[in-house]
């Protein structure tokens, strides 16, 4: 079993400091920055903006993943892969083509995702398996951080991988939502490739990052 990507979500980072907090995770050997980007429409939140994004990408080499909870989606798409956005991933209930929605970020030039909240069934997934670059898993539902991570999303990851290998899709697995070094290992068994982590990273400062990571890719 191979360990993991590592995705930490800036949302558990410290604001203030935002363009040090991401060099401090690609020294600390993080894989992804993982951006949040919520509305406060579609989800009850209101976080991170595109010149946040385009003003932390000098910051870090690091592909940007950035999880649009927005709603309608598709008037920014643009904005966000011209900040910097390596991967674009949107829910299905966030516009009203998902097909054209993922076909328009490829066009952009982005890794194309697709997210399925707790009750978001996996068959969706079977409409649009040759736009999907990644699968993003929430082990909790969207909006905030720090929640309690929601075991039944382990059988879910376990379908979505079963799903994507019958299909022969490269998509990568991500789960999001309460992960922590306790269940980390638990989602790889699953079938995640990678996961998202906001607490789990950030806490104890950037001194303690390398070492939150190691723990969550099972070192």
């Amino acid at each position: 079993m191979s360990a993991p990507l590592i995705c930490p979500s800036i949302l558990a980072s410290d604001f203030a400091r935002l363009g040090e907090e991401v060099a401090a995770l690609e020294a600390a050997g993080a894989d992804w920055v993982h951006v949040d980007v919520m509305d406060g429409h579609f989800v009850p939140n209101l976080t991170i903006g595109p010149d946040v994004v385009k003003a932390l990408r000098p910051h870090t080499r690091l592909p940007f993943d950035v999880h649009l909870m927005v709603a309608p989606v598709d008037p920014w798409l643009e904005a966000y892969r011209h900040a910097g956005a390596d991967v674009l991933s949107v829910h299905p209930e966030s516009g009203p083509h998902l097909h054209r929605t993922l076909g328009r970020i490829r066009d952009l030039g982005a890794r194309a995702g697709v997210v399925l909240n707790p009750g978001t069934p996996v068959a969706i997934l079977d409409e649009v398996m040759d736009l999907v670059d990644l699968v993003l898993i929430m082990s909790v539902n969207p909006g905030f951080g720090g929640q309690k991570f929601i075991p039944a999303a382990l059988d879910k990851i376990a379908r979505v991988r079963q799903r994507l290998d019958a299909a022969g899709s490269k998509a990568t697995l991500q789960v999001d939502g309460g992960v922590t070094a306790d269940n980390a290992a638990d989602c790889v068994a699953a079938g995640a490739d990678a996961l998202v982590a906001g607490t789990a990273v950030f806490r104890g400062g950037p001194s303690a990052y390398a070492d939150n990571i190691a723990a969550l890719k099972g070192r």
